[in-house]
């Protein structure tokens, strides 16, 4: 079209009377004003390193199941009774340990509790144990009061013994 019309001429893009010169700067400000700052960099970098891995991951783990499919499924006859029998061992152990650990802190609460350094809850302990005792010695009252009275119904039941 410029061969056509001689009265239009090529404009330089960075010529000083280029209209999108201003706007071309201006958009490269705005880009600029929106670009990471120096305190954010390695928080960008290390996001891609991250995000990098992951795909690699999945990639690798989608492959290895593509390939070693046959191999598993050929061999899961196998593989299900040995699961079964780690799953098992596993929940055993970790049920052995758990009540090891709750042995211990048992253990060590009751000799804070017996030595008076006064664990966490011993006031509600204390509670409990007075009232055990003041159930169980009220019972026994009853039973003397009432104790004479049985027994001599049950000599009118049976006089010869």
């Amino acid at each position: 079209m410029a061969e056509r019309n001689p009265t239009q001429q090529r404009r330089s893009p960075t010529g000083p009377n280029n209209p999108t010169a201003p706007a071309l700067s201006t958009f490269l400000q705005r880009i600029q004003a929106h670009s990471p700052h120096s305190a954010q960099l390695p928080l960008f970098i290390t996001a891609l390193i991250l995000l990098l891995l992951t795909g690699l991951t999945l990639t690798v783990t989608s492959l290895g199941f593509i390939f070693f499919m046959p191999l598993i499924i050929i061999s899961s006859p196998i593989w299900f009774p040995i699961g079964a029998v780690v799953s098992i061992v596993f929940a055993g152990f970790a049920s052995v340990c758990g009540f090891g650990v709750l042995s211990v802190v048992g253990f060590c609460w009751m000799y804070r509790y017996f030595k008076g350094m006064h664990p966490p809850g011993w006031d509600r302990v204390d509670y409990a144990r007075s009232r055990i005792y003041d159930t169980a010695s009220h019972v026994k009252d009853y039973a003397m009061e009432y104790g004479g009275y049985l027994q001599s119904k049950v000599k009118d039941a049976a006089p010869g013994a």
